[in-house]
């Protein structure tokens, strides 16, 4: 099968492999990637990949072999998984305690959008605690997981300021629900009883210096890749013990958060934003926009193999053995049916056996097409 595996080259970070397909341990499915979505933090490992990385981690597709265990959807089942490796492959294994089924509402690109993202969001937001009529400030918000905040936080009745840098990204983000749109921290007009920070570096402390007395700022990230330099006299202009809080959103299993995306997404309550969807063989390309910051919210990039055809092809394979069976069959039986005819000759026998054969026959060939 075909793999994305890295360069090492900042320019074109990922080339194709032909590599062995998967084999999934007990509780694993084998899924036939229709679409995936690279992470900007993926970029990042990707500028000096350690040996063996294989990345990609939110894809979306048809299983193609059931887990051994018993858990899990069956073959044919469309899935959207969160895979803790491999996903930019045509087969990666993924737990089962790591996916979600789709329903027939939402297709792989939609689909693939969700996972890191999407955890990331909903994860966080609980880290904040209860959101109804309270002021939040979200740095890099024009990103996948500032898209999900957004809508998710305004629906939960807060009060959003977003930071984004262009007005055009913040009239999506307008839309979706953000009360207040600023081009830069300092812009941002507080006090907030909760800030959301993903950018580190300079911006950390200035959107500290908007969070009241006793708040709460959720550092989720460093897009910036800047450290943050913080100095103690600086609570007592404004947020007097104020709890800063590191947040990862990572931890398995994912099912349970993953159902709930799948159900916002079918509700109409959650939009994935996604700027650009590719094919797979653009996927160096978009990885490095990615990195410089070139697109709005998510990319997919997608195999070309549907669904549907995935299952046609699970098909053909079944339809394959069901063949060799019947020809090991017909095998076997042919000497009999010789020695049959040969004791009785009667010209009028052999076609009323055509008759009787012949549409059981055509039936069985059609089963196996």
């Amino acid at each position: 099968m075909r793999r994305l595996i890295p360069t090492g080259d900042p320019a074109r970070p990922v080339e194709f492999a032909e590599v062995s397909q998967p084999v999934p341990a007990d509780g694993e499915v084998l899924v036939r990637v229709e679409a995936f979505a690279p992470n900007r933090g993926e970029t990042f490992l990707l500028e000096r990949p350690k040996p063996g990385l294989l990345p990609g981690k939110d894809v979306a597709g048809l299983v193609v072999q059931a887990a051994a265990d018993g858990s899990g959807p069956p073959i044919g089942t469309r899935v959207v998984g969160h895979p803790p490796l491999g996903g930019w492959a045509e087969y990666v294994a993924v737990p089962t305690h790591s996916l979600a089924v789709l329903p027939d509402g939402i297709d792989a690109v939609r689909a693939a959008a969700l996972p890191l993202a999407g955890i990331t969001a909903l994860r966080l937001l609980r880290t904040a605690g209860s959101l109804a009529g309270r002021r939040v400030l979200l740095t890099g918000a024009s990103g996948g997981v500032g898209h999900y905040v957004t809508e998710l936080a305004a629906a939960a009745g807060a009060e959003v300021t977003v930071v984004t840098a262009t007005p055009a990204r913040g009239e999506r983000l307008r839309r979706l629900g953000a009360a207040a749109v600023v081009h830069e921290v300092a812009a941002a007009r507080g006090p907030f009883d909760v800030v959301l920070e993903s950018t580190g570096g300079p911006a950390l402390p200035v959107a500290l210096s908007r969070l009241a007395p006793g708040g709460l700022l959720v550092w989720f990230g460093q897009a910036s890749r800047t450290p943050a330099t913080l100095d103690f006299f600086d609570f007592f202009a404004g947020p007097e013990g104020a709890s800063i809080r590191h947040f990862h959103y990572a931890g398995a299993p994912y099912a349970d958060d993953l159902d709930t995306l799948v159900r916002l997404v079918g509700a109409g309550r959650l939009h994935p934003e996604i700027d650009r969807v590719a094919d797979w063989e653009r996927t160096a390309g978009t990885l490095v926009d990615l990195r410089e910051r070139r697109i709005r919210g998510k990319a997919v990039l997608t195999t070309g193999l549907t669904a549907d055809r995935a299952a046609d092809r699970a098909t053909g394979r079944a339809a394959d053995a069901t063949a060799a069976t019947g020809r090991a069959a017909g095998r076997a039986t042919a000497p009999a049916a010789d020695r049959a005819a040969d004791r009785a000759p009667d010209p009028a026998a052999e076609p009323a056996t055509d008759r009787a054969t012949a549409p059981a026959a055509d039936r069985a060939t059609g089963a196996a097409r």
